[in-house]
């Protein structure tokens, strides 16, 4: 089974996509489910569940801001609300949730979080591949991270845009997703996003941030 572990949707500052449309392209694109995790925020992988199948599975999550950068969390049922670093992988643990780092050591992007060693108790997992991160370098030090603190990878493409779907992800044959994830019995999958794309969700959120409201 194949999924992108990482999306965005319109419920995203920096997302324009539809969550139907979103779930459309990733059928379309041979995935078996995918992961939802808009910023801050579930409501777009709730919306993107009413297009479930009995083929195509959605997850629930979100990509969380705190003060040390970002937590990815998986198999939400509730909205998190903290922004504190411990606290809301503490939320997450309460919904049986799954922590994932989202493109950690991403040196171009504020918002990556440099775990150190004594992290690696406190997370189920690191992106060993983002599709956003320009320098594959820090791709490579995320995986150097993983295997040295025995920290299990994941990857996805951080999808904002309709041509970024499924172009990373993870392929597993555990029925269970979670069990994967957590025994780390996943292959990564991945290629890098359009070098414009990136540009573009800054354009995006700027855009919205000072245009005038109505």
């Amino acid at each position: 089974m194949k999924y992108d572990l990482h999306t965005h949707t319109k419920y995203s500052a920096d997302g324009t996509l539809e969550p139907s449309v979103l779930v459309k392209i990733a059928i379309k694109q041979g995935l078996d489910g995918i992961a939802v995790t808009d910023h801050n925020t579930i409501r777009g992988g709730l919306c993107a569940k009413e297009y479930e199948t009995p083929d195509f599975h959605v997850i629930v999550g979100s990509e969380i801001s705190t003060e040390r950068g970002e937590i990815i969390g998986l198999f939400l049922s509730e909205e998190i609300i903290t922004h504190d670093f411990r606290e809301v992988i503490s939320e997450i643990r309460n919904q049986n949730g799954i922590v994932i780092l989202p493109h950690p050591f991403d040196n171009l992007r504020h918002s990556a979080l440099f775990p150190g060693d004594s992290d690696a108790c406190l997370i189920d997992a690191v992106e060993g591949f983002n599709s956003r991160c320009l320098l594959q370098r820090d791709n490579e030090t995320a995986r150097v991270y993983a295997n040295r603190c025995h920290v299990s990878m994941t990857a996805g493409s951080d999808a904002h845009f309709r041509n970024e779907i499924g172009n990373a992800g993870v392929i597993t044959h555990d029925e269970n997703l979670m069990s994967a994830i957590r025994q780390n019995s996943l292959e990564l999958y991945g290629r890098k996003t359009r070098f414009m794309n990136p540009f573009m969700t800054k354009w995006l959120k700027l855009w919205r941030e000072y245009s005038p409201k109505n």
